[in-house]
């Protein structure tokens, strides 16, 4: 082959393996991409996919700080918590009346049935008055007056005592509806 045709071949494949050079490239750097595509992704779609677990149980209060007698306290529960990609610690999520009858502790969210107003106890501690449409409850958290327009009883919680603490399953249920649905 003369000299002048390798030339012209050589040539030739000049563009081509310029072309395959940057197709490689290109292929080359989108592999690369990949990782932190996946990275990016999984982050974006991390709070959605912690959404809906489950709440755990609260530390609310010591068995030892609750009196024997009956009478319910009032609690503020804080806990921490996660928004969006943001957490927040001891941030108050709630609030339960704790009663303790001998050994026996029980919890009632403070929410109100009916319409969601916050149930206080009466002066006389001997029932829980809602302030916005008058529905009342028994300490036990039944409805107590026949002409309440409550739906249904004060909700109840899960407790747990360990030891000397008090721990309290807390979440807030739909108002105005007879059966407990969870928020």
């Amino acid at each position: 082959m003369s000299e002048g045709s390798r030339q012209d071949t050589e040539g030739a494949l000049e563009p081509r393996r310029s072309f395959l050079m940057a197709i490689g490239a290109i292929v080359m750097g989108g592999l690369a991409t990949v990782p932190a595509l996946g990275a990016a992704v999984t982050a974006l779609l991390d709070p959605l996919r912690r959404r809906g677990s489950d709440r755990q149980m609260v530390q609310v209060a010591r068995l030892s700080s609750l009196p024997s007698d009956g009478v319910p306290r009032r609690f503020t529960l804080e806990d921490d918590r996660v928004d969006g990609w943001a957490t927040y610690t001891d941030v108050p999520i709630g609030a339960v009346y704790l009663r303790r009858v001998d050994d026996q502790v029980t919890a009632l969210n403070v929410v109100c049935p009916h319409a969601g107003c916050f149930v206080g106890l009466a002066p006389d501690r001997s029932r829980f008055a809602c302030p916005c449409h008058k529905s009342s409850f028994a300490l036990d958290g039944s409805i107590d007056d026949p002409s309440s327009p409550s739906p249904r009883d004060m909700d109840a919680l899960e407790v747990e005592v360990r030891g000397d603490e008090v721990w309290v399953k807390f979440q807030n249920f739909l108002p105005g509806r007879e059966d407990k649905t969870p928020v």
